[in-house]
């Protein structure tokens, strides 16, 4: 009974903490808000994680680990380059409108704390673009896409669609979009990012 009651806290802890980062970041968030919202005294909360940064990751993690897979199994899977970099987009873009957060916090962690990105990618579900490589190569040989290299390629899906959550006050200010037309912008770009890098690399 009592470990099922404190893996129960510790999941209302980490749902109540993913909900106050969502809206007010990581410098908005304040551990009282997260108790309040968990239902909890901030004492218990304090026990499960000591700092606002331990409890940051910790949500990041959780999130990180079910995008995880579903990165894996595009990249790894029988499918066609073509509706490989669909699929990508469009799940990607739909985990990040649930998860606004991440890149952000991705970014952050790159320049403050190398050890957390060092121990993420160490993890065994880490996304790799091995066979991913190799049906490149294959593609190039066979004459269906341009010459290009897999990292490149790569790259260039996560930039495109990363970017426009990375950035997303500029843009809504560039093209002057409230918050709900931005998500309707976004959620264009589940096909828009993939057509754009399709026709890129087609022969």
């Amino acid at each position: 009974m009592i470990k099922t009651k404190d893996i129960s806290a510790e999941e209302k802890i980490l749902n109540a903490a993913e909900h106050i980062f969502e809206n007010k970041g990581l410098s908005g968030a304040r551990m009282q808000e997260i108790a309040d919202e968990a239902k909890i005294n901030k004492s218990l909360l304090h026990y499960y994680y000591r700092s606002k940064q331990l409890l940051f990751e910790a949500v990041f993690k959780k999130a990180f680990n079910k995008l995880a897979p579903q990165i894996n199994v595009v990249l790894n899977s029988d499918q066609s380059i073509c509706d490989k970099i669909i699929n990508f987009s469009n799940n990607y873009t739909s985990f990040m409108l649930k998860h606004p957060y991440l890149p952000n916090f991705i970014l952050q962690e790159l320049n403050r704390n190398p050890d957390f990105v060092t121990e993420l990618i160490s993890v065994d579900n880490f996304p790799n673009i091995k066979n991913f490589k190799i049906q490149i190569e294959k593609a190039i040989s066979e004459g269906k896409i341009r010459q290009i290299k897999a990292e490149q390629l790569f790259i260039n899906i996560l930039a495109l669609n990363i970017f426009p959550f990375i950035a997303a006050p500029l843009i809504k200010g560039f093209v002057e979009a409230s918050d709900k037309e931005y998500k309707i912008i976004l959620e264009k770009r589940k096909t828009e990012v993939a057509d754009f890098i399709i026709k890129s690399i087609k022969l």
